[in-house]
């Protein structure tokens, strides 16, 4: 049996039950492009790959590659990719908006990952996830809720997000301490609201959740002048959690 690495931040999927529930999900098709992040030893792979015949899959444990391609021989066109899914192109697959990219991600690196991952969104069809709950409860949550932040606003600026279903710990060995669950992203091909310098917009994102108890005046300080939020039509005592992502695109545009 595979020892998991736990600085690599891996647990390996086993429950047939919930594999069959996140193939019916992303319901692959052979004709589509599909990518797998941290196939591991291959438990959505093997399900994956009969139904789409070709997968490419990125993994950066050199360990578990033989135990891969022992378990998916037969299966179809398996392509690895031995590198770190942080510094992946993931334009390299398609010029259009056709790449569907899946799997479960190490929690130790999600967040960094899904910000290089709206690098590529106009390449990007789909993205069905495996997270901590608590990240995929961050990503979807709306604006007011507790959990909405920082990596809610910057995600949903580029995709429209869906709480699938949760997954509890005994699906995984070894069984991690918290939920997971199943998150659908869907890439706007024309975004609903448009940032005129996105730098701006994610620096002003960043900087108002950077202490979330004060008022946004005065975690704006050095950012917003007083004008700023009267042409926004923004209320410069709210708290940044309050504010939508419109209204996040239309502070900044002001800018």
């Amino acid at each position: 049996m595979y020892k998991a690495k736990k600085h690599l931040g891996q647990n390996f999927l086993h429950d047939p039950n919930i594999i069959r529930k996140i193939v019916t999900v992303i319901a692959p098709q052979p004709s589509q492009p599909i990518i797998e992040i941290g196939p591991g030893l291959g438990a959505l792979t093997q399900a994956i790959l009969p139904l789409a015949k070709h997968l490419d899959v990125i993994e950066l444990d050199e360990g578990v590659i033989p135990h891969l391609q022992q378990a998916c021989a037969g299966l179809g066109e398996l392509i690895i990719h031995h590198q770190d899914a942080l510094t992946y192109d993931f334009s390299q697959h398609t010029d259009t908006a056709t790449l569907r990219v899946i799997g479960n991600l190490p929690y130790n690196i999600s967040s960094p990952l899904l910000f290089h991952l709206m690098q590529y969104t106009k390449h990007i069809k789909d993205m069905h996830f495996m997270l901590q709950k608590e990240v995929v409860e961050r990503m979807a949550a709306k604006a007011g809720a507790d959990a909405y932040g920082r990596l809610s606003v910057m995600l949903q600026y580029h995709c429209q997000i869906q709480y699938l279903f949760t997954v509890p710990p005994g699906a995984f060995r070894p069984a991690p301490k918290v939920d997971s669950a199943i998150v659908r992203l869907i890439p706007y091909q024309t975004l609903p609201v448009v940032a005129n310098d996105y730098a701006v917009f994610a620096e002003l994102v960043k900087q108002a959740f950077s202490q979330r108890r004060k008022t946004l005046r005065n975690c704006l300080k050095n950012f917003c002048q007083p004008e700023h939020f009267q042409q926004a039509n923004i209320d410069p005592q709210l708290r940044a959690e309050t504010l939508s992502v419109t209204d996040f695109v239309r502070l900044a545009n002001f800018l």
